[in-house]
């Protein structure tokens, strides 16, 4: 429901910059508003009209076929306004070079769009298939990870060739400065991972194109800082202030980066390296997880008013000292004929601990206990705020503000790009233009 329309409008975020800088993609750019906003409309109608059998959505009533007539009707109009004005939304620019930005913003949107039609295409077919046919049809995990785990590790690598490419062309020297840096780190990345006993292909991939994606962009940030300290005698954190401040957007694109590279990983790592144990423990009674150890300490049962209760008491065990204690439990409800289990999870930076209640004996003797151990999690939620943080970089920039000339050569020692050739009594230009603003 929210996803699809992330992708589009994340497309939209990225192409957009296309057509401001080279007059590129403006048609293409308004169909991806509209898919925005027609996919948010959707979104709501499967989880308000009752056709998804999901915990996430609500119960059937007549509302699905008002939205259903809205998606409609958006669409319609929508499409009709843009294909009347295509003549005044045909593209000014062009592309001049294979290897530039703008044919990674291409490259992105397809990709992209791809992966929106994926979660599409997964989500509807049960619905058309059980409409077409009366079958229930199920589109599960396997489903997605085989389909978009390419597209994912392919837009992870992206993150780091577009920062690191120029707009229009870029030459054989360009490549081999702005390249060679991060494939060094992902190289190193892969083979670190493969060490810790990554075999996963997508795993392995995920690990080196973070470090390739971070390295590209961290070096974005690198040259801007060392132009101002050269040219303006700052100290690093000043001028690493001052270059974040001059061009919000593009620097809180850049963290919005990295906090992305830092979900990729740590959702990589959780699921190459968990562990699962599951024993049959009696009082007293511990099992190996990993470097820990799970020791049963009671099994009991408590009444509550809306509910009974049977819980295990489970202390973490690290080194032969207890670390922490949890209680995962059974939740018997009178309108249920099976319990309900409710998982407890002891969460730490460095990743998750869970533990289940599977089973217990009726005098409390003993329990079985499934224990889960998942790395990096919590990385997760803090690459979101990571993300979150560079959103709100890029939306601070102050109103009325112009933008320089591309190539201004303040410009491009902020930026760090090689120096195009200046034209006639441009001798001054280093001297006089202020950094302030430079993109």
């Amino acid at each position: 429901a929210s996803f699809m329309p992330w992708l589009t409008a994340t497309a939209f975020l990225h192409s957009v910059m296309v057509q401001e800088r080279r007059g590129m993609l403006r048609l293409w750019n308004l169909n991806l508003i509209v898919s925005t906003f027609a996919l948010t409309i959707l979104g709501t109608f499967l989880t308000r009209s009752g056709v998804l059998s999901s915990v996430h959505a609500f119960g059937e009533g007549p509302i699905g076929a008002y939205f259903l007539v809205a998606i409609g009707i958006t669409l319609i109009v929508s499409f009709a306004g843009v294909a009347g004005n295509s003549d005044a939304l045909k593209s000014t620019g062009r592309l001049d070079g294979v290897a530039s930005r703008e044919t990674v913003f291409l490259l992105n949107n397809l990709l992209f769009t791809a992966f929106t039609f994926t979660v599409l295409i997964g989500t509807l077919f049960p619905i058309i298939a059980e409409a077409a046919r009366g079958v229930k049809v199920s589109v599960g995990e396997p489903f997605f990870n085989k389909m978009t785990l390419p597209i994912c590790a392919s837009l992870l690598f992206l993150m780091g060739v577009g920062p690191a490419l120029p707009w229009k062309r870029a030459t054989k020297e360009d490549l081999k400065r702005q390249m060679i840096p991060p494939a060094v780190g992902a190289v190193i990345a892969a083979i670190v991972s493969i060490g810790f006993g990554a075999r996963d292909v997508y795993a392995v991939l995920t690990f080196a194109f973070a470090a390739f994606a971070l390295v590209a962009n961290v070096r974005e940030y690198a040259s801007g800082v060392r132009a101002r300290m050269r040219l303006r005698s700052e100290t690093a954190v000043t001028a690493l202030g001052k270059l974040v401040g001059a061009n919000r957007r593009r620097y809180g694109g850049y963290v919005a980066h990295m906090g992305m590279v830092c979900v990729a990983v740590a959702i990589a790592a959780s699921s190459t390296f968990r562990s699962e144990h599951e024993a049959t423990l009696t009082k007293g009674a511990s099992m190996p997880v990993g470097r820990f150890q799970v020791r049963l300490n009671q099994v009991y049962g408590r009444e509550e008013v809306q509910r009974s209760r049977i819980a295990a008491n489970v202390s973490i065990m690290q080194g032969g000292e207890e670390i922490g204690r949890l209680d995962p439990a059974m939740n018997f409800y009178p309108t249920s004929e099976t319990p309900i289990p409710t998982p407890a999870v002891r969460s730490r930076p460095w990743g998750d601990i869970y533990v289940n209640l599977m089973a217990f004996k009726p005098d409390g003797s003993s329990a079985t206990l499934k224990v889960i151990v998942e790395p990096l999690v919590p990385w997760i939620w803090f690459g979101g705020g990571i993300v979150c943080l560079g959103a709100i970089i890029s939306m601070s920039t102050m109103p009325g503000r112009r933008r320089a000339p591309v190539w201004s050569a303040a410009s491009v020692a902020a930026e760090g790009m090689t120096t195009p050739p200046l034209p006639t009594g441009a001798t001054g230009l280093l001297a006089t233009t202020s950094l302030e603003g430079a993109d």
